[in-house]
């Protein structure tokens, strides 16, 4: 799959899921604890970027 195709779909998943956490009606049904699914995101985030220089410098080592 190409690189740039595998990026919009993995950007387009990532909002169609954080899309319904982002809306709220207002006070009344607001998450608990906001500051968790921040955590979250930033923790995925930077598992991402851990796995990803990890697959990419894997790749770069091995003999061809």
């Amino acid at each position: 799959m190409n690189k740039s195709v595998q990026f919009f779909l993995l950007s387009a998943l990532f909002l169609s899921i954080a899309a319904p956490l982002r809306a709220q009606s207002g006070c009344a049904d607001s998450p608990e604890n906001p500051t968790v699914v921040l955590a979250l995101v930033g923790s995925a985030g930077a598992l991402f970027s851990t796995i990803r220089a990890r697959v990419k410098a894997r790749r770069n080592s091995s003999p061809r």
